[in-house]
């Protein structure tokens, strides 16, 4: 398998994933909502959650797949290593999460489903999100759909602040990052079909009946879904599939065909051959493509964040005000 030293996230990031994430930052409630503070609220909860409800994976539990998990995290130069944990599950899942102390965690379903090749694809796909810095938007995109869904009031009211605007932007970009993760995995897998066959078999896949599954014809259906857009009428079901607005309903990932689409255009492109041969974009401010803070104990941090937050609670609490006494 190739290793791609020091390779930076924008070397194969989608440029979809990035006027996702650029169309997210600027809509209104974005910044209130994106505060470093959910890191108290989202992360260490959860990643407390996983280390006294699943297994940890290391050298001693679940070896074999922590072998694949470290190999993945060389080929994509991905640093610091995120812990790895298993949870019972009969639901095929696999996600990742946390900036400052990432995780990444898959179902037991998953593992009972994939082979060895789809589940190194697996584990490439959800540190593609962790090189990327998409799972801090991820988790930020949690706290914020949850604030808006029954939260208000533990929340300072926010909800109300908060349009259907962000959420349907927040859900596109969250889609619009799969295609990034995607290229990750093809990167680590160098090979399409096993990244192909791991969507088949999470959108529909059985153990029993493996041998009567084709690739091949998922490609096929892949392209007769992209040819149902030249009815126009159909690319506005598509609209209301993904964003489902009278119930609040959103997908959180493309279509798997819709990502077969995606993915086999760039393994095609000279975009990735250049990356296979070893000439692509390099980072010089460490593996992994986040910011960089300065560091401060946890209770200042906390303060601080807080602090930052209700200034801003404030300033838009003056402003209603001041549009009322004008009315």
């Amino acid at each position: 398998m190739p290793t791609y030293t020091g390779i930076s996230s924008e070397a194969f990031r989608h440029p979809l994933d990035a006027q996702a994430e650029q169309a997210l930052r600027s809509v209104p409630g974005f910044d209130l909502a994106a505060g470093k503070f959910v890191e108290f609220l989202y992360e260490r909860p959860r990643y407390v959650y996983l280390l006294g409800n699943a297994i940890e994976v290391g050298p001693r539990q679940y070896a074999s797949i922590y072998h694949l998990f470290r190999e993945a995290v060389r080929d994509l130069d991905v640093a610091s290593e995120p812990a790895l944990f298993v949870t019972q599950s009969p639901i095929v899942n696999a996600y990742a999460l946390g900036q400052d102390r990432p995780c990444m965690v898959l179902s037991t379903g998953l593992l009972d489903l994939l082979s060895e090749a789809e589940l190194r694809s697996t584990i490439a796909h959800e540190l593609g999100h962790i090189k990327c810095g998409h799972t801090k938007l991820i988790q930020m995109a949690n706290w914020m759909i949850s604030t808006i869904f029954g939260l208000s009031e533990m929340t300072f009211g926010l909800s109300s602040l908060v349009s259907n605007g962000l959420l349907i932007a927040f859900y596109e970009w969250l889609r619009k990052a799969e295609l990034s993760a995607d290229r990750a995995a093809l990167l680590v897998v160098d090979e399409l079909k096993p990244v192909l066959q791991t969507m088949m078999r999470a959108s529909g896949g059985s153990s029993r009946y493996a041998h009567e599954l084709s690739v091949d014809e998922f490609v096929s259906q892949a392209d007769r879904y992209q040819r149902l857009d030249q009815d126009n009428l159909n690319q506005v079901y598509k609209f209301f599939l993904y964003n489902n607005l009278s119930q609040g309903a959103f997908q959180t990932h493309p279509f798997s065909v819709e990502r077969v689409h995606h993915l086999r255009d760039w393994a095609n492109s000279e975009a990735y051959r250049q990356i296979r041969s070893g000439n692509y974009r390099r980072t010089s401010e460490g593996s992994v493509d986040v910011p960089v803070e300065p560091p401060m104990s946890e209770v200042d941090r906390l303060k601080r964040e807080l602090e930052t937050l209700q200034q801003e609670i404030d300033a838009i609490r003056r402003a209603q005000e001041d549009d009322q006494r004008r009315s």
